[in-house]
């Protein structure tokens, strides 16, 4: 399938029959041709997504190049059927955000096209779909957290547990979960909600890479996964979160960065996202970008990471 053909509309598909959906041009029915979408594409003209003049922090260059970008365990909830799409939200509620991801090969900085990338991530309140039946550790109900980040380690398991195994879904949902491939710059955006929290691990949302594959008429066959990892928000963002709707109804405990069993603390290399918002209202949107250094020729399906040092949380709460 050529870069030129025009998207159609989009479909539950599993990894590998896949329905081939072109890489260029904004699909009007998932994007919506709002500002918010324009600002997703580049157009960064304020609106929702992107607000004029009001950054905190830089997008990732297109020149950049670094080491690989850290590998993490798959979690317990990815589910290998996911949507070929760029606007993953559905119903969800929360602050509008663009994911705007560069692939590179971390060895000749070289931009990695027609790459198939998964992102997924649980809601405003901690639930994945999939997985509503599993809750979200006490998300719901009550006051946002205020003043100082926590600083105790969380204890026990997180909700549904599972170490790092896989668990099976529990329900047929499917929302903040999609696929999209890479353009000829290594280019793919995704339009999302902020994710929230959940006892155990501090904000994130999980991606994978997916290489050598063919994109046909009939899906996107073939190939390896070459990245599993995950992105991270930095304490400021998730705090200026936590007194908006719905995040304001999320009474689970929560992780910071710094406490988190998975994030390595290496920074963009470990994942973690540059953004950009308006800092008096974060509600209005957020612009999350980075650069991911994979090496294509390797396999990583997110069950060879290596762990991440802990001293107090327990060890199924570093895999999900």
């Amino acid at each position: 399938m050529t870069g030129t053909q025009k998207p159609h509309s989009e479909r539950e598909l599993t990894r590998r029959t896949v329905v081939a959906v072109g890489a260029t041009g904004v699909a009007a029915a998932g994007l919506g041709g709002t500002a918010f979408a324009a600002g997703a594409l580049g157009e960064e003209k304020g609106g929702r997504g992107v607000p004029a003049g009001t950054s905190t922090g830089t997008p990732a260059e297109d020149g950049v190049c670094y080491r690989l970008t850290s590998e993490a365990v798959e979690g317990p909830y990815y589910i290998d059927a996911d949507k070929i799409r760029r606007d993953v939200t559905e119903d969800r509620e929360g602050i509008p955000l663009v994911l705007a991801l560069k692939v590179i090969d971390s060895e000749t900085c070289k931009p990695i096209r027609n790459a198939a990338v998964d992102i997924w991530h649980c809601d405003a309140v901690g639930v994945y779909s999939g997985y509503e039946d599993m809750g979200s550790g006490g998300g719901g109900g009550g006051p946002a957290p205020t003043g100082e980040p926590p600083t105790d380690a969380p204890t026990g398991p997180p909700p549904g547990g599972g170490g790092g195994g896989h668990a099976e879904p529990t329900d047929d949902t499917r929302y903040l979960r999609g696929t999209w491939r890479t353009d000829r710059h290594g280019h793919v955006t995704f339009k999302t909600v902020f994710p929230g929290w959940y006892r155990g691990r501090c904000v994130h949302i999980h991606t994978k890479v997916h290489v050598d594959g063919e994109w046909t008429d009939a899906g996107y066959e073939g190939g390896h996964t070459c990245h599993t990892g995950q992105f991270f928000f930095d304490e400021e963002s998730v705090l200026a979160t936590a007194v908006v709707e719905p995040y304001v109804s999320n009474t689970a405990e929560r992780t910071t960065l710094t406490e988190d069993t998975i994030y390595d603390q290496s920074g963009t290399t470990g994942g973690l996202l540059k953004l950009r918002y308006d800092k008096r209202n974060i509600a209005r949107g957020v612009r999350a970008s980075l650069t991911v250094g994979v090496d294509p020729d390797a396999t990583h399906d997110g069950q060879d990471a290596p762990p991440q040092p802990s001293a107090s949380a327990s060890p199924s709460a570093s895999a999900s």
